[in-house]
């Protein structure tokens, strides 16, 4: 614990007295609630899959009481054994039936047809009767051969058989009218239950939840979105989430009722204890954080002055703390180093002379430096000047060259005059905008340049030259080798308290390796670099930009071979803000002007 500094130590006391202890308890109560949760849940459930156990059971059971009074009704079974001589006698005795009896809805809404099938040939398929040669290459009519049962519940799936009928899955109940032993007619009884009643019935008491009523992995009935009764019976996946099962015998055939997890039902229980959540959380965290703050206050705030206390240094001198307060340890330690800092003022004055002159030979020899970069910009940028005149000259006559040499003179007034290193942009945008104008007599209209200075830039201080030497390189390097039109865009602009500025060609472009080297050369450009005259001007330019800004200035070249260069310049604009000049500029008159 020796090792390490106080705010650590307090770190960790705040972890192990705080933080995990809370985390344990907050843990335990969030268990406490999710577990409770889940068995409130589970209950619902499960309360939930014995109320649809029990709607189905219920209304199983009055279509077969009903189906009971079909089943022993004499008038019906002696209707279907009767032999009838065509079909209008047919008609008017089940006309005469009605009168007696009725099939059209017996037993409410929770029945949506009935039709009886007897092995009588004189029967007229129609209404509530067929012969039961209809029947014997259904669906239905093969489960209920393969149940063996007497009375059964079948599930089927109609399709475009039958397009008028209001639901195409079909849940019916078959027994056999077998009541009157002597018959020797064959008659079967099918009842279809009123599928979308049914699926209305299951809803209104699901309570949120999703409720499936399968048979094996057949989905009969749902309130989850797979009841449509134009559909195929859905099946099941196995991925279900299920929170409770229920299964029932209905009448030779196992019915599964599946209850499903509820969504985000715990997340809805903790929103309701969401009070007691930020009290704990306040009570664990606030306080302590308040008690660790009085105790930074009181403890760390002063070893924090006391270690800055070391490094500031003001005019060649240790400053002392002003405020030493408390009579503690770190007081006694504050009171101490007053007294270091004294004894230490007084031997950095005996050696502050010896000091001053060692700063002396430095900055002689960064003037040095400088004066070395100045003399390497002249001849370097003159020469391509001077070879665009001697090639315009050659090729026309002497009217333009007059032109070109005024140009050339506001370029060497400016080339010439060192006697101040820095200048406002808006006078290195005017030596730019003359470079560009001259270098169009070379190229004529294969040259297109646009500059763009606004106005709250244009009082900006950089070195001289440094903008026209990257317009330089832009110029001659992208549209010597390129036949076609050539732009070069110059943009300088403000944002935030960075300041930029962009230089953009449309010329020839550079490999990809190249222009990572020339981002790296311009990135850690030194003074070494010129002495072996590597990229002499870009990395004059970019070395003096570092000098100015004290290294707070970043270099971006883009490049693509055939398309273009993009450099960008940004740097922290309270570097190149007005300073108090030494040196004087000279205007068109000979005056001279202060800045």
């Amino acid at each position: 614990m020796n090792d390490f500094n106080v705010k650590k130590k307090l770190i960790i006391i705040y972890v192990f007295c705080v933080i995990i202890p809370l985390v344990l308890t907050d843990s335990i109560i969030l268990y406490i609630l999710y577990d409770a949760e889940k068995k409130e849940q589970l209950h619902e459930s499960e309360n939930l899959a014995n109320a649809v156990r029990y709607n189905l059971e219920y209304t199983f059971e009055e279509v077969v009481k009903e189906m009971n009074d079909i089943y022993v009704d004499s008038e019906i079974n002696s209707f279907l054994n009767e032999k009838y001589k065509n079909g209008y006698e047919f008609y008017a005795a089940s006309v005469e039936l009605s009168r007696k009896t009725s099939l059209n809805m017996p037993g409410g809404y929770d029945i949506s047809n009935v039709v009886i099938y007897a092995d009588n040939d004189t029967i007229v398929n129609g209404g509530h009767f067929y012969r039961l040669s209809e029947a014997e290459n259904t669906e239905w009519y093969r489960k209920y051969l393969e149940s063996g049962k007497n009375v059964t519940f079948v599930s089927y799936y109609v399709g475009k058989s039958d397009m008028s009928a209001l639901s195409m899955r079909r849940i019916s109940l078959v027994r056999r009218l077998d009541y009157y032993k002597k018959d020797s007619c064959e008659k079967i009884l099918r009842v279809d239950l009123d599928y979308n009643r049914i699926v209305r019935e299951l809803a209104q008491i699901s309570y949120g939840n999703n409720i499936y009523v399968c048979q094996g992995d057949r989905v009969l009935f749902s309130n989850g979105g797979h009841s449509g009764s134009q559909e195929d019976f859905h099946r099941l996946t196995g991925e279900e989430p299920v929170a409770c099962k229920r299964s029932l015998d209905l009448y030779g055939q196992e019915i599964d009722v599946l209850v499903l997890k509820p969504q985000n039902s715990v997340f809805q229980q903790l929103e309701k204890h969401r009070s007691l959540i930020v009290f704990l959380v306040v009570a664990n965290l606030l306080l302590p954080v308040i008690m660790v703050s009085v105790v930074n206050k009181s403890f760390t705030q002063r070893l924090w002055e006391l270690g800055a206390a070391f490094d500031q240094i003001q005019g060649g001198t240790l400053q002392g703390i002003a405020n030493v307060r408390g009579k503690d340890e770190i007081g006694i330690l504050m009171q101490n180093y007053n007294r270091m800092v004294k004894r230490m003022n007084d031997l950095i004055q005996r050696v502050y002379k010896d000091r001053l002159e060692k700063q002396e030979i430095d900055l002689a020899r960064q003037n040095a430096e400088l004066l070395a970069l100045h003399s390497q910009i002249n001849p370097h940028f003159l020469f391509n000047v001077l070879e665009s005149i001697r090639m315009r000259s050659l090729i026309q006559g002497e009217e333009v060259t007059a032109g070109m040499i005024e140009k050339l003179a506001i370029l060497e007034r400016q080339n010439i005059n060192w006697a101040s290193d820095h200048v406002r942009l808006e006078e290195e945008m005017s030596f730019v905008g003359a470079y560009l104008e001259l270098q169009q007599y070379r190229f004529g209209s294969r040259l297109r340049y646009e500059i763009d200075l606004p106005e709250d830039c244009a009082d900006y201080y950089i070195p001289k030259l440094t903008l026209t030497t990257f317009v330089e390189n832009a110029c001659v390097h992208g549209m010597e080798k390129k036949a076609s039109t050539c732009w070069i865009y110059v943009r300088v602009y403000l944002r935030g308290s960075l300041l930029y500025i962009e230089i953009e060609d449309t010329g020839s472009g550079m490999e990809e390796e190249t222009v990572q080297k020339m981002n790296e050369s311009m990135r850690n450009c030194s003074i070494d670099d010129i002495k072996e005259n590597k990229h002499v001007g870009i990395i004059n330019a970019c070395l003096r930009l570092k000098m100015i800004s004290e290294g707070n200035v970043k270099f971006f070249l883009e490049s693509e071979p055939g398309v273009g260069t993009f450099m960008t310049i940004r740097v922290e604009s309270e570097y190149l803000q007005a300073k108090t000049q030494k040196g004087k500029y000279d205007d068109d008159e000979g005056n001279v002007s202060g800045r």
